[in-house]
C-alpha cells in the first residue's frame, strides 16, 4: 500500500514543482516544450509510464504547454508514486528539450 507523504515532503525531493493551490494535497508543474508534436510525445510517454505505475496524472494541454497536477487519490494526498512520476516527467522533458 502507498502511504501519504504530503506535498512538502515531495517538494523537498523535486525541483521546479510547486504545492498545488486550493485545499487538496497536490503538486503541480507546467512543462513548456518545443511544439505541439513534442508535447504530444511527452504526454504519450508519460501515459505509458503512468499505466505501468497504475498512477495517472491530471493534466491540461494547449499547443506546447502541459500543465500537470499530481496526487494519489487512494491516500487523498501526495505519495511516493507522485514523486516517482514527477521525476520521470522531469527526466523526459529534459531529454526532449
Amino acid at each position: 500500500m502507498t502511504d501519504r507523504i504530503g506535498a512538502d515532503a515531495a517538494l523537498s525531493k523535486l525541483g521546479g514543482w510547486a504545492k498545488g493551490a486550493g485545499d487538496r494535497d497536490t503538486i503541480e508543474k507546467t512543462f513548456k516544450l518545443a511544439d505541439f508534436k513534442t508535447a504530444w510525445s511527452f504526454m504519450s510517454a508519460v501515459a505509458l509510464k503512468a499505466e505501468q505505475l497504475d498512477h495517472h496524472p491530471e493534466w491540461f494541454n494547449v499547443y506546447n504547454k502541459v500543465e500537470v497536477t499530481l496526487t494519489t487519490h487512494d491516500v487523498d494526498g501526495v505519495s511516493e508514486k507522485d514523486v516517482e512520476l514527477a521525476r520521470f516527467m522531469d527526466e523526459l522533458a529534459a531529454k526532449l528539450s
